[in-house]
């Protein structure tokens, strides 16, 4: 079994170092013990944010990465729209820039994310 990722990116090396709601893209991989796969590229084309913590934007955040399936969502940086869309996914604070580097930290760390999952709307988000 894998886990769907998404990737708060916007040229697909690098995560942004903006909350994960102001991507320009998620990058969607398939990650399990072993690999991280690439899947898709979406654009995040949610609703502008009207006022900080705008619960619309999470919901509009969640409605794109629950169309593809998406579990876990990736970063270095969440806003306080975290509490919302960590019902829906889990949220991962990666320590690294690097996808690739983060990717691997996933797959090194699949068992407790997988955990996380199975908690469903009561999950915590996960830290590096």
């Amino acid at each position: 079994m894998s886990l769907k990722v998404a990737v708060a990116t916007d040229q697909g090396e690098k995560f942004v170092n903006r909350h994960f709601g102001d991507a320009e893209f998620y990058y969607i991989y398939e990650v399990d013990k072993n690999k991280a796969d690439f899947k898709l590229k979406i654009a995040n084309n949610s609703v502008e944010e009207r006022k900080h913590a705008d619960p619309n934007k999470a919901k509009s955040i969640v409605k794109i990465l629950k169309e593809k399936d998406v579990q876990v969502g990736v970063n270095l940086k969440f806003g306080p729209n975290i509490k919302r869309v960590k019902k829906h996914f889990v949220p991962v604070l990666i320590d690294t820039s690097d996808i690739e580097k983060g990717l691997k930290k996933l797959s090194d760390n699949y068992d407790e994310l997988k955990k996380l999952w199975d908690q469903g709307e009561k999950r915590s988000h996960f830290k590096f």
